[in-house]
């Protein structure tokens, strides 16, 4: 099938999909009442650029539903819920997501078999302090489910907030580090959705036309940058190029070099000197070797961006980066585990669903949430995205594809034992962010190791009170 005619499909489908749960969202809401005519199939046609018989296709699955009723020879009348019978769940939802979860697509399925429950979507954006941001809006009752990233999560457990949320069962078909990743004083305070690690990314046609083999398990931050250096062409390409700056890349350092962080008596933290310079030299030197581009500074998204582009020939991502520009590919590409320093570690980030205490509709909540983490929702994401569902069947599963999928997709199940969540280096979020910004000083250029460590150790030691 030629590209250009899938492509026609799709959007067609994409129309098709509109137009059904628009109508579906106007019987929910009361826009359109019980007893009323719908408008003609004419004019859905015109109005999505649809044939006739695609249009009725559509209302087809509104029947099924039971929201609408054919009237031979008149046409389609509401026969659904009215506004008042109708549960509405509020779902606060990380906007990447609707990419990265196949989001919009798992409620419009979630719709089709519970006419009675209207998920409305609500699109959040990743905060440094989440649990604040959170916490009013849960006060409010603006939310009765939400995702949640690990970030969010360690927000909650600093803040003493698991009170707000839900406990969950574990499925015995979830991956375990999910549910213990989740998991606070015994209880699973959120239902795993997707996961990834951080692993290095690169084109396969860079390699081959510099004679360079492909990146393997055993491959150090120096392998790295010495095949960068044959694989950056002057003028067209970058060899190697990451976000450094973002909190989901740079701690990835410290993890491989086993620094750890412990509470001091004042609320503060310290550590071991001698790791914490060693550290610092080894990020220092990477973000030295990687010549950023100037123009690019503000997001994660900018490597994968070049990287589709051709324009950088390996880059750090997760399975879930690879979504937001998988489709303009135009060359074959594939996985690698991270490079290394001292010990072979790499990052793990996760989504979790949480349900607030304070909804008044817990148990149409546990339904949203139970159907996402069902084998049939996580298959759906396994199918149509690059994401790792948490449900392991559907993760596992092999089969013909829909999209196109790094070769070495399931390499992820080799580098289990490599995983570290954030609780490795046993400090919160907020404060790695400060500590980031103080220790730009030293990899500027400005401050010598041992004046580095010095003031960084004292800064870390006085207690934080922001929460």
């Amino acid at each position: 099938m030629e590209k250009s005619e899938r492509a026609s499909r799709k959007t067609f489908q994409l129309r098709l999909e509109a137009m059904v749960e628009t109508i579906r969202g106007d019987i929910a809401s009361g826009v359109l009442q019980k007893g009323e005519f719908l408008p003609s199939e004419k004019t859905y046609a015109g109005l999505y650029r649809l044939s006739n018989n695609t249009v009725r296709k559509g209302l087809e699955e509104l029947v099924a539903e039971g929201l609408i009723e054919k009237v031979p020879r008149v046409g389609n009348r509401v026969a659904g819920r009215a506004r008042e019978e109708t549960v509405v769940l509020r779902f606060g939802c990380h906007v990447s997501l609707l990419q990265e979860a196949a989001m919009k697509t798992l409620v419009a399925e979630f719709h089709k078999r519970n006419p009675d429950i209207r998920v409305e979507l609500i699109a959040m954006s990743p905060e440094l302090n989440v649990y604040s941001t959170v916490k009013k809006r849960i006060d409010e009752s603006s939310l009765d489910i939400f995702t949640m990233n690990y970030n969010g999560f360690d927000s909650f457990r600093e803040n003493d907030g698991f009170g707000q949320l839900e406990s969950f069962e574990p499925d015995s078909q979830t991956y375990p580090f999910l549910n213990e990743a989740f998991t606070q004083e015994g209880q699973l305070k959120l239902r795993p959705l997707l996961f990834t690690p951080l692993m290095l990314c690169y084109n396969k046609n860079h390699f081959r036309e510099a004679g360079l083999m492909e990146p393997d398990s055993g491959w150090r931050w120096d392998t790295l940058f010495e095949a960068a250096d044959r694989l950056t062409v002057e003028r067209e390409r970058f060899g190697f190029y990451f976000h450094f700056p973002s909190s989901n890349r740079w701690p990835v350092l410290f993890m491989q070099n086993g620094l750890r962080f412990e509470r001091n008596d004042a609320g503060g933290f310290e550590t071991d000197g001698r790791k914490l310079k060693e550290s610092l030299m080894a990020c220092r030197t990477i973000y030295l070797r990687n010549r950023f581009p100037l123009f690019l500074s503000e997001e994660d998204s900018d490597a994968e961006k070049l990287f589709f582009q051709g324009k950088v020939s390996m880059i750090l991502t997760t399975y879930m980066g690879l979504n937001r520009h998988e489709r303009s590919a135009e060359f074959e590409y594939d996985i690698a585990p991270l490079p290394y320093l001292n010990e072979p570690k790499t990052l793990l980030m996760l989504v979790g669903l949480a349900i607030s205490t304070h909804s008044k509709e817990k148990e149409s909540a546990r339904r949203f949430v139970d159907y996402l983490a069902s084998g049939e929702a996580q298959m759906l994401i396994r199918r149509k995205t690059l994401s790792i569902p948490s449900l392991k069947p559907a993760a596992e599963w092999t089969g013909e594809e829909s999209v196109y999928r790094p070769y070495r997709f399931h390499m992820y199940r080799e580098i289990i034992p490599t995983f570290r969540t954030f609780r490795d280096l046993n400090m919160p979020i907020a404060r790695l962010e400060s500590l980031y910004k103080e220790a730009n000083l030293y990899w500027s250029g400005l401050e010598t190791e041992e004046e580095a460590v010095r003031r960084l150790e004292r800064l870390l030691a006085a207690p934080d009170d922001r929460k």
